[in-house]
């Protein structure tokens, strides 16, 4: 009978190690790409061709990050991109005004928190469903943020100097931006793995109704996901604003699906309970360096969003292949298990 205590923890390692894989299997995309791009142009991998490359990626980075924490909980916030576009003008207008950086980031936040908590509370409290909610808060949002802004845009020569150039700067190749992105991508996944917090997040996307009954407090846990979620859009939003120094109403305007992209393509699967933030950054940055790479490349930048396309199509199908096989390992694990009982 000793065996089939083991059985949970065996399953557990399996479903890690095909993730592990998936992840892997991204980032050996990735690094081929880019070598084939580096063959065909040789500037692409100089220090600015690097630097430009980790800035573009930033950004969405920072979103996927908190999209992946939703997504594990088997929701979605669709909202993402228009709380990235408030909070960036809000930080502009902040800084236009005569206020210090810090406090401009920091009201960034706040108003990503809010935002956040407002999806979540209606997802959670209200049992609304999550496309239903944030498709509406996504018209909500951006329709508060265009009375706002209304035709006024911000420019780079309206913020301070020192915030634009930490937009810019860096480390020789590796931009501040990306190193600000890396911590929060690793402080993310340090807690999702060695939390009980965030491992309950696993708990509750793979069975809610499980979840629930094992006593974890599925509310406050989905409310706290995406309360992270609107914070990181809300930071990505002030990194916005220094990495291209130019906001309007329509900043942010259709980021959601890039967004969303970049989970699914990072192996996060759409029905919940499994990936990592890890893999959302990676599908994060596969997805920038396409944008990099087909101009360097000289291909038409009409193909992006033909290649994205396909990358997610291709996304969801491995991601179903995937779990299908890992269901039948499971089952396979779980009925040999059950025969050693037996015999035992």
């Amino acid at each position: 009978m000793s065996a089939t205590p083991r059985s949970p923890a065996g399953a557990a390692r399996l479903v890690d190690r095909v993730f592990k894989v998936r992840e892997l299997a991204i980032l050996l995309v990735f690094l081929v790409m880019i070598a084939l791009t580096q063959v065909g142009n040789s500037a692409f991998l100089s220090e600015q061709g690097v630097k430009d490359l980790l800035l573009n990626a930033t950004i969405l980075v920072l979103v996927a990050t908190g999209q992946a924490l939703v997504v594990i909980t088997r929701n979605v916030d669709l909202s993402v991109g228009s709380t990235l576009g408030i909070s960036a003008f809000a930080a502009g207008d902040h800084l236009q005004g005569g206020g210090g950086s810090l406090t401009a980031i920091g009201l960034a936040v706040a108003l990503g928190v809010g935002c956040g908590l407002l999806n979540g509370a209606l997802v959670s409290l209200g049992q609304v469903p999550a496309l239903v909610v944030t498709l509406g808060t996504l018209y909500v949002i951006r329709g508060i943020d265009s009375m706002w802004v209304g035709p006024r845009q911000i420019t780079a020569a309206d913020l301070p100097g020192g915030y634009v150039d930490f937009g810019s700067g860096g480390v020789h190749a590796v931009p501040w931006l990306a190193l600000i992105a890396l911590a929060v991508l690793v402080t993310v996944a340090y807690y999702l793995r060695h939390f009980v917090g965030g491992r309950e997040l696993y708990a509750l996307g793979s069975n809610p109704e499980a979840a629930r009954l094992a006593g974890i407090f599925v509310r406050g846990r989905i409310l706290l996901a995406y309360t992270v979620c609107g914070a990181l859009a809300g930071l990505a939003g002030a990194l916005y604003l220094a990495r291209f120094g130019n906001v309007d109403s329509a900043t942010g305007t259709g980021y959601e699906l890039t967004v969303v992209s970049a989970v699914v393509v990072g192996g996060v699967a759409f029905t919940g309970g499994s990936g990592s933030v890890y893999g959302a950054a990676l599908g994060a940055l596969l997805l920038t360096s396409v944008n990099s790479v087909l101009p360097a490349l000289g291909v038409s930048s009409v193909w992006v969003m033909a290649i994205n396309g396909v990358l997610l199509v291709l996304a969801i199908a491995v991601d179903r292949v995937v779990a299908l096989r890992v269901t039948e390992a499971l089952k396979k694990r779980a009925a040999s298990n059950r025969r050693r009982g037996r015999h035992g």
